[in-house]
């Protein structure tokens, strides 16, 4: 209802076309006259006033009243001039800044119209009934209108501000999704790079050392099998950064799958430690491979502690893979340690990340005798 263009056709344009007829029908006699001014001064105050009645409750108020008093007029000098009511109805439910505002405009312009008919007709009794039988259906007409758009215009601001604040969830939404997807892949890279590259280039830095130490106490082929280990496990460590950066699965499962890898991994740390690890497998249902990957983590995390911590002498991998779901067990039989004592850090607290995507759980057992996890797969993760 707030289009000025419109409006200023619909006022503009109506004043014209009346002031044309009433000219023609009433000539230069007082009543036209009269009446064309009337009409002028409804023009002139919509051109004034009325056209900025949505930005100013003033300019809204005096239109009415400008409205109100000019259509009287006009009418009470001719009355066939009740035709701009068609207008007058309008433009005040347009200008008017509320409901109860609106209805308070529409009862004066019909009494306002209704006095200058009955003047018009001479002021008598008959004319008085026929002006409020006129402006009663004119008014309940324009009320019933008024109230219908009035109810449309209001529920389509409410869908307006409904699709508003909508839009503005969704927009919310897709930031905290990206955010929490940005926040998931930094943890998954800090994971496996935890898991492989930071496990390999201590498992390098080892090596070195022990060459270092054989070289110095010239025993050159000793140091010659480290060299050649380092640059194995170097490899290794390179095929494992590749696969992280393609967002692949580890490059140890791309050759028979779990249980051949845990062998590998199994051999590879004996030669670099000393100590003896066994790996032991039942696998009557395959694992799926985010399963695999997750158990092959978490193996290598184990034996990475037994590294650092564990002054074990052996170690031993037990792998179950059955319709009950999967278990590995990493045992060790070092020294233990005090669980109490665990930080936060990616050791234990990260192979609990790592299981908890894939439904998992892990059970620690600690001694003086050694240690053992039980990492346990649920169900589902066969396949």
């Amino acid at each position: 209802m707030h289009s000025s263009r419109w409006w200023h056709l619909a006022v503009l344009g109506t004043a014209a076309v009346l002031t044309v007829l009433a000219f023609t029908s009433e000539g230069l006699s007082i009543e036209g006259i009269g009446s064309v001014a009337a009409v002028a001064v409804f023009a002139a105050g919509w051109l004034l006033v009325g056209r900025h009645a949505w930005r100013s409750d003033t300019a809204g108020f005096a239109y009415s009243a400008i409205v109100i008093v000019s259509a009287g007029v006009a009418v009470g000098f001719v009355q066939w001039l009740a035709i701009i009511q068609t207008v007058a109805f309008p433009v005040l439910w347009a200008v008017s800044r509320s409901f109860r505002g609106a209805i308070v405009a529409n009862i004066g312009l019909a009494a306002s119209v209704g006095i200058g008919q009955w003047f018009a007709a001479g002021r008598t009794t008959e004319g008085a009934i026929q002006a409020v039988a006129i402006e009663l259906v004119s008014l309940g007409f324009s009320i019933s209108i008024g109230y219908w758009i009035t109810s449309i215009e209001v529920r389509s601001a409410a869908r307006q501000t409904l699709l508003d604040e909508l839009h503005e969830t969704q927009q919310k939404l897709a930031e905290f999704s990206r955010d929490a997807g940005i926040t998931s892949e930094r943890e998954r890279l800090a994971r496996e790079i935890h898991d492989t590259i930071a496990q390999d280039l201590t498992g390098l830095v080892l090596l070195a050392q022990q060459s270092q130490r054989l070289l110095a106490s010239n025993d050159v082929e000793g140091a010659g099998q480290q060299l050649a280990l380092l640059e194995e496990n170097a490899r290794l460590a390179l095929s494992e950064t590749r696969s992280l950066v393609a967002a692949t699965s580890p490059a140890a499962l791309d050759d028979g799958g779990l249980h051949p890898a845990l062998d590998r991994l199994a051999a590879r740390f004996t030669r670099e430690t000393g100590v003896l690890v066994t790996v032991e497998a039942d696998v009557t249902t395959p694992l799926n491979r985010a399963s695999e990957v997750a158990l092959l983590r978490c193996a290598q995390e184990g034996l990475a502690n037994i590294r650092k911590h564990s002054g074990a002498s052996a170690a031993r991998l037990t792998l179950t893979a059955a319709g009950a779901g999967g278990t590995l067990t990493i045992e060790d039989d070092g020294s233990g340690f005090d669980p109490t004592t665990v930080g936060d850090g990616f050791g234990l607290s990260g192979m609990r990340e790592r299981l908890a995507l894939v439904g998992g759980d892990l059970a620690l057992e600690t001694s003086p005798a050694g240690t053992r996890l039980v990492i346990t797969l649920p169900p589902e993760s066969a396949s």
